[in-house]
């Protein structure tokens, strides 16, 4: 029998992929600021997911998960000091957790493509990677 808590990384792993499945593939700077609003809000769900599957390894190797108003910065850096994550991969994932922050505080009025652009060319690659280390760890 598969344990839950692989189960319910399963399930984040086939969120996050109908995530990017639905990201445009047209340059950013073509699209409306409803549109880009929408791009950022999958960005932001992409960064949840990566949560929720940390989340999920922290409660099956029994790792407390951090508290605090800075705990979103510290369970990444428990995934390194816990041998996760590669150190590099965090520093990628970073990048994302920085710009949730950006969107959960900012006005869509605000958001940029230069700002979204990067996190668009590397997304895939990083949730490869991800998934790689994960299931690695499990």
């Amino acid at each position: 029998m598969i344990p839950d808590y692989k189960l319910r990384i399963e399930a984040e792993y086939e969120e996050i992929e109908e995530t990017l499945a639905a990201l445009p593939h047209k340059d950013l700077s073509q699209l409306s600021a409803l549109e880009l609003a929408g791009v950022a809000a999958l960005l932001h769900n992409f960064y949840n997911g990566i949560e929720n599957i940390l989340k999920q390894l922290f409660k099956a190797k029994n790792i407390s998960l951090p508290s605090g108003s800075a705990w979103h910065k510290e369970l990444l850096l428990c995934t390194v000091e816990k041998r996760l994550l590669s150190e590099s991969l965090m520093i990628e994932i970073r990048s994302f957790m920085a710009f949730r922050h950006f969107f959960i505080h900012a006005y869509a009025m605000k958001l940029s493509p230069n700002r979204i652009a990067p996190l668009m060319q590397v997304i895939k690659e990083v949730f490869q990677k991800f998934k790689t280390e994960i299931d690695q760890a499990l």
